[in-house]
C-alpha cells in the first residue's frame, strides 16, 4: 500500500475478498451457465449482456450454495477481489499489520446504513426472520463469541435492525474502520468520516444507505441516481454536506488535511455528515468493540 501512493481516498472499503479456491468454483458455475470453459478468454467470447444476465441469475442462486461457498453464499454477488497469489497476495489489513505495506496519508469513510440499500433491492425490507439473523451471526460475525456479543450490545434490536447491523459492520463499515486503523498503526495518517444524512426522496426507507456518498462526493446532485435519492430540488442540508464531502477531496488530496482531525487511538475523532454535521468520537462504539482486533477474513470453501 505505501509503494507508489502517498495519499489515497477510499470510500465503504468492503470486506469482501475470496481466496482463489473459491473464485475457480465460482468461475467455473458462471461458466457453465454460458456453456463455456471456465477461463478468460472463453469468457470474452460471452456477449456481455448475457454473460452480465447469467452473473445476476448466479447471484439469485447464492442462498442454495451455503454449504460449500459459505459467507458468499449470502452476499448477493457472486464475484470479489481474488487472493491469487500473484496480483493479490494479501489482505490490506494484514499487509499493513505485518509491516508489508507502510502507513500513507488515508482519508476513508463509510455510511450509516450500509446494507439498506441491498434489503431494498432484494425486497427484503422488513421482511428478514430470526433464522436469518441467527445465519447472519454465525457466518459474518466475528469469531469466537461475536453472535452473542452482537446480542448483548444490541439487547433491544427487532431482528431487522441486527441483521442489517452485521451485515452493514462486516461488509463496509468496520473494514473502513480497521483500515483507517490498521493505516495509523504502521505510520500513516487516516481521516475518518461517516455518512449519517439520510436519503430524503426515498421518505426515508433508503436511509444513509451504501452509494449513497457518491453523488455527495462528485456534485451530481442533478443527475438521474442524484434525484432519485435527494430529489429535484436538494435540501440545503444536502446541498451543505455535498460542498463540505467536495471540499474535503479537494484539501485532501492537496494538502494531506481534509478539514477535520485524524482519526487516533486516543480520541478516535470522525467526522459526521449529517443535517447538522459535527466532529466527534467514532459513532459505531459498539460495533467497534465487537470488531476490536478482527481484521476481515477472506471468503473461502466451507
Amino acid at each position: 500500500m505505501g509503494e507508489g501512493f502517498r495519499r489515497a481516498i477510499v470510500h465503504s472499503v468492503p470486506g469482501t475478498l475470496c481466496t482463489r479456491a473459491l473464485a475457480e468454483e465460482v468461475t467455473a458455475a458462471l461458466a457453465g451457465r454460458g456453456g463455456a470453459a471456465p477461463d478468460a478468454e472463453a469468457l470474452s467470447g460471452i456477449a456481455p449482456a448475457r454473460l452480465a444476465g447469467e452473473l445476476t441469475a448466479l447471484g439469485a442462486d447464492l442462498p442454495g450454495r451455503r454449504t460449500r461457498w459459505g459467507r458468499l453464499s449470502q452476499r448477493g454477488v457472486p464475484v470479489c477481489p481474488v487472493l491469487d497469489g500473484a496480483v493479490l497476495t494479501e489482505t490490506p489489513w494484514g499487509a499493513l499489520a505485518g509491516g508489508r505495506a507502510g502507513g500513507i496519508e488515508l482519508l476513508v469513510g463509510h455510511t450509516r446504513d450500509e446494507f439498506r440499500l441491498f434489503s431494498v433491492m432484494m425486497g427484503r425490507l422488513g421482511t428478514f426472520t430470526e433464522d436469518e439473523v441467527r445465519t447472519a451471526l454465525d457466518l459474518f460475525a466475528p469469531a469466537p463469541g461475536g453472535a452473542d456479543a452482537y446480542r448483548a450490545a444490541y439487547p433491544r434490536a427487532a431482528p431487522e435492525e441486527l441483521l442489517e447491523l452485521v451485515h452493514s459492520d462486516a461488509l463496509f463499515r468496520m473494514p473502513s474502520l480497521r483500515l483507517a486503523q490498521a493505516n495509523q498503526a504502521a505510520g500513516g495518517t487516516s481521516f475518518l468520516f461517516a455518512l449519517h444524512l439520510a436519503a430524503p426522496a426515498s421518505g426515508g426507507v433508503l436511509g444513509a444507505c451504501h452509494s449513497l456518498d457518491v453523488p455527495l462526493a462528485f456534485g451530481t446532485l442533478d443527475s438521474p441516481v442524484g434525484r432519485h435519492l435527494f430529489g429535484d430540488r436538494p435540501t440545503p442540508e444536502v446541498v451543505a454536506a455535498s460542498r463540505e464531502l467536495r471540499q474535503g477531496w479537494v484539501r485532501f488530496a492537496t494538502t494531506g488535511d481534509p478539514g477535520w482531525p485524524a482519526h487516533r487511538p486516543e480520541r478516535r475523532l470522525t467526522r459526521v455528515l449529517d443535517v447538522e454535521s459535527k466532529t466527534s468520537p467514532y459513532p459505531e462504539e459498539a460495533s467497534r468493540r465487537i470488531w476490536e482486533r478482527h481484521d476481515p477474513t477472506p471468503f473461502d470453501l466451507a
